[in-house]
């Protein structure tokens, strides 16, 4: 039997999209086809990222286009396209403006792709996965949206930065929704195995939450004409890794909810089984009073959004 090298596809080739194709090459997981509506930029930044194979080492091909055609048969789709944040704009407001844009990306993806699991990166995170679901009809293991691994990468940064340790001997997790009302979980935060409460008094930490939910508006404002790209690349890459690989890797994800913490019928920031098959399981975890109090109104935060979607009739 010929051998079959693991193919993704990048939808959007701006800074997020192109960013994440070039870490997927330089990690080996297949060839990659980055895909953008704009005529020759998909294709220039490809070629420029392919010429980075003969000093980076790297054998996977990537190549641009603008033909969805060119992306058939996917393993993993990767959907970045939308527009961006800027200075002023809310995620929220994003709402209306990418609506459409994701929805249309994904009949293309149905159409060419239909077994691929598809990770969703466009904000309004949490709405446009659920968009990306109705309108891709896909079993929700194979629908995922990119936000946990970045958030939890971000308050994993701060608290490094505040202990003068390294980010990789820190364990952290961030649930609910991908935006302010995000919610870092300090109570199951480890430094080195030894849990955060019992390295920082209760005002410091407090102050590294607040700064994770602000982690992607601090980069927005000093950018002043765009948002981040690097790490929300890295952290695509790693779930992108972690399906290809069938790793498990349990990792939080924005996740279709059937009854797992109270919830049902949204995605939302929890803890799961990434691999082969995409979301794999939910890892339920107990949460106490004040983390379940954060949670619910993270949630609410999202029903909100997924209640504009139905009120424009997006």
């Amino acid at each position: 039997m010929a051998f079959r090298r693991k193919k993704i596809a990048v939808i959007g080739a701006g800074q997020v999209g192109a960013t994440c194709a070039l870490m997927l090459a330089q990690r080996g997981l297949g060839d990659v086809v980055l895909l953008d509506t704009a005529q020759g930029m998909a294709q220039g930044k490809a070629l420029d990222i392919l010429q980075a194979a003969a000093v980076e080492l790297f054998d996977s091909h990537v190549r641009g286009t603008s033909d969805y055609a060119q992306t058939a048969g996917a393993d993993v789709v990767v959907l970045t396209a939308g527009s961006p944040r800027r200075p002023g704009l809310t995620r929220d407001d994003l709402l209306s403006i990418n609506a459409g844009v994701v929805a249309g990306c994904c009949r293309e993806i149905k159409k060419h792709s239909p077994e691929a699991v598809v990770i969703v990166v466009t904000n309004p995170l949490d709405a446009m996965t659920f968009v990306a679901k109705r309108e891709l009809g896909f079993p929700r293991e194979r629908v995922i949206g990119m936000a946990g691994v970045l958030d939890t990468a971000r308050f994993r940064t701060f608290v490094a930065l505040e202990l003068a340790v390294s980010a990789r001997d820190v364990q952290a997790l961030v649930m609910g929704g991908h935006g302010d009302s995000m919610v870092p979980m300090p109570r199951h935060c480890f430094v080195g195995g030894v849990p955060l409460t019992e390295l920082l008094p209760s005002d410091r930490i407090q102050a590294l939450v607040e700064r994770a939910r602000r982690g992607g508006d601090e980069i927005v404002k000093l950018l002043e004409t765009g948002s981040a790209f690097y790490a929300p690349a890295a952290s695509i890459a790693q779930m992108v890794e972690a399906v290809l690989r069938d790793q498990r890797r349990v990792l939080p994800c924005a996740a279709w909810l059937e009854g797992e913490y109270g919830v049902r019928g949204l995605f939302v920031g929890v803890p799961c089984v990434l691999g082969g098959r995409g979301v794999e399981d939910v890892c339920e975890i107990a949460l106490d009073e004040d983390e379940r109090g954060f949670f619910e109104n993270s949630v609410a935060r999202v029903r909100l959004l997924v209640d504009d979607l139905a009120r424009l009739g997006l």
